[in-house]
C-alpha cells in the first residue's frame, strides 16, 4: 500500500462517510441513482428485473446503496444477495447497524479492497453499484476493469463520479489546503485550520462562490474532510467519462437525469440547437455540460457495449407498466394543465412544453395500467385517435417524464 493509500484507508477508517445515524432507519428510507431498483431495471434490463437477483455495492461506505437495494428488493419479494463491499470497518459497523435496524437478511458484507474483488467478493453479479469511489483510486481505470471482471455479460452497473465544470473552486481550495492543513498533522487539527480558511476566504473565491457543493456546509467533519482534505480525486467531463467506461470493455446505456445532458435543456435559439443537432449524443452532453456548468457529479448505467444500446425499457414494450417516481398522479396532471413542466436543475430553471393530452395521460400513471392499458383508455376517450397517434403522444410525454427520471417501465404492477 502506497502513502497515500494509507492516507485514504486511514480517512475512511476516522471519518466514515457520509455521516449517518442507524437510529434514522426507523423514520426514513434514503433512496437516490443510481440503485434504485426500479431505475435499474429500467436502463439495464428491459424493465424486467433478474429473480434472483445479485448485486455488488463497490465501496459502499455507510450504506445508502446497499441498504436503499437491499429494502427495495425485500419489499418486492425478489430472492436477492447483495454483497456490500468496502475497505473501512468503521464505515462497515455503520451499515450493519443500519441493517439490523431494517430487519434486513439479504445483505452480506466483505471488508477489502475493490481491487481485490475477484478473490474476495466473487461474481458474477447481475447488477453492480460504484459510487464515489473509482475517483479516488491512484488508478481508476484498474477499479473499473476489476468490477466489470466480475459482472454477467446479460448485467450492467450504475457508476457515479465528480464531474469538473459543477467543482469549480474545490481542487483549487484542495491544494491550498495541503500547504495550511498538511497530511502530516492529526486529522481534528486539519479540520479546524480547514473551518478557519473557510471563514476567511473573500467572496470572490471560486468555492465561495459555487452554491453547488455543499459538504464543507452541511455534512459534518466527514463532508468537509471528504470534500476539501481527501489524498486523491479527480473529476471527468462528459468526454472523459466516455472514454473511462470504454477502457473496461463498457458504454453508457444513459446518463441521470438524460435531460440534463441535453442542450435543448439550456438553450432556446434553433440556430444554435441545429448546429448541434447532428452530433453525436455524446458530443451533444458534452455540449450540454458546458453549457449548463453545474453537474458536479455524473451518474451513468452501463453495460457491455453489445448491448447498451438495447437493454434499456422502452414504450415499443406495451405489457410494461409505467410507473411514476414519487409524484403521485393528480400531482404531476395538475402541474401539466399549465401546458409545461417546470423544474428546477441546481439553480437552472428549467421549462419543458407539455405535449397534447399530457394531463389525461398522468392520471392513468396509477403503477397498474399497463402500457397498452393507457393507450387502450386514450382511445376510449377520443375515438378519433388511432393505435399509432395513441402511442406518439404517450411516447411523447414518456420521454419528458423519462429524461427527468420521474418515470420508469416495469413488469411489475403496484
Amino acid at each position: 500500500m502506497s502513502e497515500r493509500d494509507g492516507l485514504v484507508a486511514d480517512q475512511y477508517e476516522t471519518h466514515p462517510y457520509p455521516e449517518r445515524n442507524p437510529a434514522d432507519e426507523k423514520k426514513r428510507l434514503i433512496e437516490g441513482s443510481p440503485s434504485d431498483l426500479l431505475e435499474l431495471s429500467h436502463y439495464l434490463f428491459r424493465g424486467r428485473t433478474p429473480n434472483p437477483f445479485r448485486a455488488l455495492i463497490a465501496g459502499g461506505g455507510t450504506g445508502d446503496a446497499a441498504i436503499m437495494l437491499a429494502q427495495h428488493c425485500a419489499s418486492a419479494g425478489l430472492a436477492a444477495e447483495i454483497v456490500y463491499l468496502d475497505m473501512s470497518t468503521a464505515a462497515r459497523a455503520v451499515v450493519e447497524a443500519r441493517a439490523r435496524m431494517r430487519g434486513l437478511a439479504n445483505l452480506r458484507f466483505v471488508t477489502g479492497s475493490l481491487l481485490d474483488v475477484a478473490d474476495i467478493a466473487t461474481g458474477p453479479y447481475d447488477y453492480i453499484d460504484c459510487c464515489g469511489v473509482l475517483h479516488h483510486l491512484e488508478v481508476p481505470e484498474d477499479g473499473l476493469r476489476a468490477l466489470a471482471g466480475q459482472l454477467k455479460p446479460t448485467g450492467g452497473m450504475g457508476l457515479m463520479v465528480y464531474g469538473e465544470y459543477g467543482r469549480r473552486g474545490v481542487y483549487e481550495t484542495q491544494a491550498l489546503l495541503r500547504q495550511l492543513a498538511p497530511p502530516s498533522l492529526p486529522p481534528q487539527d486539519r479540520l479546524t485550520q480547514t473551518r478557519r480558511l473557510l471563514e476567511a476566504l473573500p467572496r470572490t473565491n471560486w468555492l465561495k462562490r459555487n452554491p453547488f457543493v455543499q459538504d464543507h456546509q452541511h455534512a459534518g467533519d466527514a463532508g468537509l474532510y471528504d470534500l476539501l482534505l481527501h489524498a486523491r480525486d479527480r473529476a471527468y467531463t462528459v468526454p472523459q467519462l466516455a472514454e473511462f467506461v470504454a477502457s473496461a470493455g463498457l458504454a453508457i446505456v444513459d446518463f441521470i437525469e438524460p435531460a440534463r445532458y441535453a442542450p435543448a435543456t439550456y438553450l432556446r435559439d434553433p440556430r444554435l440547437l441545429a448546429l448541434l443537432q447532428d452530433r453525436s449524443p455524446f458530443e451533444q452532453a458534452a455540449a450540454a455540460e458546458t453549457i449548463a456548468g453545474n453537474l458536479r457529479k455524473h451518474t451513468v448505467y452501463v453495460a457491455a457495449v453489445e448491448r447498451a444500446t438495447s437493454c434499456s425499457a422502452t414504450t415499443a414494450d406495451r405489457d410494461l407498466v409505467p410507473v411514476l417516481r414519487r409524484h403521485p398522479p393528480e400531482a404531476l396532471a395538475k402541474a401539466l394543465r399549465s401546458g409545461h413542466l417546470s423544474v428546477d436543475l441546481d439553480g437552472f430553471p428549467a421549462k419543458f412544453p407539455a405535449p397534447a393530452r399530457a394531463a389525461a395521460i398522468a392520471q392513468r400513471l396509477d403503477g397498474r395500467r399497463t402500457v397498452a392499458e393507457i393507450l387502450t383508455d386514450l382511445r376510449a376517450a377520443d375515438p378519433s385517435l388511432s393505435d399509432d397517434q395513441a402511442g406518439e403522444i404517450f411516447t411523447s410525454l414518456y420521454h419528458l417524464l423519462a429524461g427527468l427520471n420521474l418515470l420508469f417501465l416495469t413488469d411489475r404492477r403496484g
